[in-house]
């Protein structure tokens, strides 16, 4: 079957189109557009690819192709085809979200604004999309009333005069153009300042309005004046909720797509530099890789959505965007632009929008999940034979050249082992040798086990080392001195302190800061090992402290002044009198001199 598919899809011209993948039953279940057909549809049938492509490949039975007379029309093609095949390995957009829109119909005499769930292509304006149905009634509700607009069911100019006025005219809340001396001229005068308001342009109005009361005062005309005020006072209080009604109608969008857990698509619009809303699509890993799956997630969500800002930012610059620029201007209805910002206030956006990706992506993803996809990314990032349960983690910390502690902690699973973490003294190095303590602390742990220690008596499936390249050697030759073998990697911080990589023995580094729950397990990993040899530094400085402060004479200044001088209480107590008294005074000395050599009167005896 594969040998057939290999010698079709060699038979294709190179040529841009749309191939239709169909499974034994003749069901589509992918559709994909090509600049090349030939070369595009032959690389499924040739090496290797990620799980969920290889199941997709596994189904195809038979495929088909249309031929496009441009790549545009390839682009326009592929959508229409997955909204109508729904396939089972495309991306697909719900299209149920519903934008609404508010349409004003220019054809009337007096046109009204209606609230409507779609454009269409006719002589109507349309303004929005709004964020929901409650919004959109709420915005051309309070418009109306500030405009003093109609919002009852009358029909003009055929129910002019037939009528006494309803009760928004008794209320002040409408202008009674149901009454026969209303003017037409007024009327379409609010409808065009409510048209202002729904286009985003409220305080340009206010300018407007109030250049207009101030000639009507200069005229004289007083009552003129007032209602001028009145109205652009009204306006002024639309204007601070204006941002909620433009949600849908932002002049930036900005694209975010992280891949993780679950893969996220993001949409943060922007109007005049001020976040205004953000929708966002999780799902499964696509079978496209990151640029082809932006292309698809956008062309879908700006079509359902049936309206582009003027400027689109991309995290990456896309092979179709030119294609995909043209359509979002023929949705819009005016030049749309295609962005990838590299500096800037742009870049920021684009950046916020990825960060919203990733955040999406952990709220929606258990610790199950994180657990298992992470030991998943590491076996397959650092060549293992299977996802690691057990990650043992070493660290050094030094209180002077004889105070050299080591740390080993154990996650199991995702989660810190406590019980099996253990704590190591150095005793062979000489002065402040971390390479040293590194050394003695793994081959300690190792030999350990070799000897059938039961407190030393797992293997980890991987260990990591606080360090680079160097720790990560280090550790290696310990092992192996021990006779055993484990899968070693140093962990590498970043100039803020963050891990930001792993490093092999032999230099190669892997990066994990493009995975955020890697990069976050990794990084609590390292700071748990630290926290842990720290607090054994302390305690080992505490003890070392509650033993001098027994002897008559020393305080914390004399305290902190031995230890500077000897670096260690081992120190202290070899140490003949005149020594001591180089530190402290000859009674003093004197008094620690006796106080350590007591122990041994008392063993003699």
């Amino acid at each position: 079957m594969i040998e057939e598919l290999r010698k079709k899809a060699a038979e294709l011209p190179l040529k841009p189109g749309v191939y239709i993948m169909m499974d034994k039953t003749g069901k589509v279940i992918y559709v994909g557009k090509a600049r090349k057909l030939k070369n595009r549809v032959s690389s499924y049938f040739h090496g290797a690819h990620n799980a969920k492509t290889e199941a997709m490949v596994s189904n195809v039975a038979n495929f088909d192709v249309i031929i496009a007379n441009s790549e545009f029309e390839a682009l326009v093609l592929e959508n229409s085809l997955i909204k109508h095949h729904m396939p089972k390995y495309n991306i697909l957009l719900k299209d149920d979200k519903g934008y609404p829109f508010i349409r004003l119909d220019h054809k009337n005499q007096y046109p009204r604004f209606t609230v409507v769930g779609k454009t269409e292509k006719d002589d109507a304006r349309y303004f929005g999309p709004f964020p929901s149905r409650t919004v959109t009634f709420s915005a051309l509700d309070a418009v109306s009333k500030a405009l003093k607009l109609p919002t009852c069911t009358r029909k003009f100019p055929r129910d002019i005069g037939r009528e006494r006025p309803c009760l928004n005219y008794q209320l002040g809340s409408c202008n009674g153009y149901c009454l026969r001396d209303a003017s037409h001229a007024e009327y379409m005068k609010s409808v065009q300042q409510a048209a202002m308001v729904f286009d985003g342009r409220a305080n340009e109005l206010v300018d407007k309005l109030q250049a207009d009361m101030e000639k009507a005062a200069e005229a004289m005309r007083f009552e003129l004046a007032a209602e001028l005020r009145d109205r652009m006072r009204a306006v002024q209080a639309l204007s601070s909720h204006q941002h909620v009604w433009s949600i849908g109608r932002g002049d930036t969008d900005a694209i975010g797509f992280v891949r993780d857990t679950k893969s996220c698509f993001v949409v943060l619009r922007y109007m005049e530099g001020k976040l205004l809303d953000k929708d966002y699509v999780l799902m499964d890993e696509p079978l496209e890789d990151d640029f082809e799956a932006v292309s698809s997630l956008c062309r879908q969500y700006y079509v359902n959505r049936g309206a582009v800002p003027k400027t689109v930012l991309m995290p990456w610059e896309l092979t179709d965007s030119d294609e995909l620029q043209q359509l979002f201007s023929d949705i819009a209805g005016y030049k749309v632009t295609i962005a990838t910002p590299k500096r800037g206030d742009k870049k920021l956006q684009v950046e916020t929008a990825m960060l919203n990706a990733r955040e999406e992506i952990q709220r929606a993803t258990t610790k199950e999940e994180r657990v298992t996809k992470t030991a998943q990314w590491l076996m397959e990032a650092l060549g293992l034979e299977r996802p690691p349960k057990r990650i043992e983690a070493f660290d050094v910390s030094n209180m002077g050249n004889d105070g050299i502690v080591a740390s080993m902690t154990v996650f199991m699973n995702g989660k810190p082992l406590k019980r099996e973490y253990r704590k190591f003294k150095i005793k062979t190095t000489d002065g402040q040798d971390d390479y040293g303590s590194m050394y003695e602390a793994v081959y300690r742990r190792f030999k350990r086990y070799r000897e059938g220690d039961e407190k030393f008596n797992a293997l980890p499936d991987v260990l990591l080392i606080d360090g680079g390249t160097v720790h990560a050697n280090i550790a290696l030759k310990a092992m192996k001195e021990a006779g055993v073998w484990v899968p070693v990697f140093g962990m590498v911080k970043d100039d803020r302190h963050r891990t930001r990589a792993l490093v092999t023995p032999d230099g190669d580094e892997i990066g994990i800061d493009a995975k955020p729950y890697v990069f976050s397990f990794v990084g609590t990993i390292q700071e748990e090992t630290h926290r842990f040899a720290i607090e054994f530094n302390r305690s080992l400085r505490s003890k070392y402290g509650s033993v001098l402060d027994e002897i008559p004479g020393i305080g914390e200044k004399r305290r902190n002044a031995l230890i500077k001088a000897f670096k260690s209480i081992k120190a202290i107590e070899n140490a003949e009198i005149e020594e001591l008294a180089r530190v402290v005074p000859k009674d003093t000395a004197q008094n620690i001199y006796e106080y350590f050599r007591r122990g041994e009167e008392n063993e003699s005896n």
